[in-house]
């Protein structure tokens, strides 16, 4: 660095700049170039230090003595320009303007007035480029308004970036745009929820869970509350519904494939969120019935916001377990179980919310007898190019998933034993999901 530049030190935690499009910024070459117009002069202050040099006589329209350069600067993008200045001691003091603008006509640009003394200081403004494209641009340093010396050294222009909205980790981020000073990074689940148990087939109306076989569902998306409303994620290789940013309720519709739910006693799903302030937060499941007809007869909410059963609780999986005929703070509304066509979910005042294994059970479970009837064995593992599951009893089912919960095979064996051909897949870790006697079974294979 040059010893007569004056450095302030500037510390932007969510900013990041790129390359100086300026050249000959310090002026260290002995000449102006590509430096142009009638304020263009390097002079050596001794020792090799050079600056660029202009006197003003006489005062007159600022831009009738000007110092500029061609750089290329894209609308709409922001940029950081930076220089030091000083006037001589017997000028004392005075002004010049300059910014960064258009290099033809219309001669449009952003501008600023610095105001120098004899003291060398480091000016820096910024700028976002808003008069389009069509003219190419230049740096502007416009000194004709006022009369006395200017010296200017060290000129920059970097393109300020965000790095809050750029995909990438950087600046003081924790995670990808997010944390430091960026905007709080969602901390996901590091568990799935909850294994539900074994239960027998017939007795479980499953809507959504890994662990039972689900029924026909027309949209998880129903629209109720605009845009889409869950994204599926994977969570230690367990799917799981994650709400979506700015989505306060979320409606899964089966009207084709409507349910009677009269025998079913006992409504069950797990939830989990991030919120620390809990005031006002709600998390409700609804049933809806329609009774043949086209839209809500009836229905029963369960509200998890007050009553005995689990409370709003921060960063840990909530397992709810409700009788569907219990009365007061638990279960409000009337519902006839006929015709269920619909279950809606309100996440009012909750930001981050997780939630999985949505089913309506008879509170029964399979005997030991029956489920272990129904475990698999699965072999080699790892493997490279074939694998075989077998049960005691017909496989109805296998999917392989990889890790993005991509289903990538599925076939229905309808056999106690079936061979699986992996050798197209990616070498990595996937999850393998076998239906044995309407039980989910959930498994990793390792393909090498």
């Amino acid at each position: 660095m040059k010893k007569i530049t004056f450095f302030l030190s500037l510390m932007f935690c969510s900013l990041s700049f790129s390359q100086n499009l300026v050249t000959n910024g310090d002026f260290q070459t002995g000449t102006a170039a590509p430096w142009y117009n009638n304020a263009a002069n390097v002079v050596d202050l001794g020792v090799g230090v050079f600056v660029n040099q202009a006197n003003v006589t006489a005062p007159g329209p600022a831009y009738q003595v000007n110092l500029s350069q061609n750089i290329l600067l894209n609308n709409g993008s922001t940029y950081l320009l930076t220089f030091d200045a000083f006037t001589d001691t017997v000028t004392n003091s005075r002004t010049m303007v300059v910014g960064l603008g258009q290099n033809a006509a219309p001669w449009v640009a952003l501008t600023s007035t610095a105001t120098l003394t004899p003291t060398p200081q480091t000016f820096t403004y910024q700028y976002t480029i808003n008069y389009g494209d069509s003219v190419p641009d230049r740096v502007i340093f416009d000194m004709g308004a006022a009369v006395g010396y200017v010296f200017i050294d060290n000129v920059s222009v970097v393109q300020v970036v965000n790095t809050c909205n750029n995909g990438v980790q950087d600046g003081d981020e924790t995670g990808v745009d997010c944390g430091g000073s960026c905007t709080a990074c969602i901390v996901s689940p590091l568990v799935p929820a909850p294994t539900p148990p074994a239960r027998p087939a017939a007795d479980v109306v499953s809507i959504y869970s890994d662990a039972y076989t689900n029924i026909a569902v027309t949209d998880f998306d129903a629209g109720w509350c605009g845009g889409a409303a869950t994204t599926q994620v994977q969570i230690a290789g367990n799917n799981t519904l994650k709400k979506n940013t700015g989505v306060i309720c979320h409606g899964i519709d089966f009207q084709t494939n409507r349910q009677n739910l009269t025998d079913f006693t006992r409504l069950h799903f797990d939830f989990y969120i991030t919120d620390t302030d809990l005031v006002g937060d709600v998390f409700n499941v609804k049933l809806v019935n329609f009774n043949g007809g086209s839209a809500e007869t009836s229905a029963l909410e369960v509200n998890i916001n007050g009553g005995s059963i689990p409370q709003l609780v921060a960063n840990q999986w909530v397992s709810v377990d409700v009788p569907i005929t219990a009365l007061g703070g638990v279960i409000t509304n009337s519902l006839a179980r006929n015709d269920v066509a619909q279950i809606g979910i309100t996440t009012a005042n909750v930001d981050h919310v997780w939630y999985d294994n949505i089913y309506l059970h008879k509170n029964t479970v399979l005997t030991n007898s029956t489920f272990e009837a129904s475990k698999i064995a699965m072999y080699p593992n790892p493997a490279k190019t074939n694998f075989t599951i077998e049960a005691h009893e017909n496989i109805q089912k296998v999917s392989v998933f990889n890790l993005l919960g991509q289903e990538v095979i599925a076939v229905m064996p309808n056999n106690q034993s079936v061979s699986l051909n992996i050798a197209d897949l990616q070498v990595g870790v996937y999850v393998v999901k076998a239906t044995v006697n309407g039980i989910v079974s959930t498994s990793r294979i390792v393909k090498e």
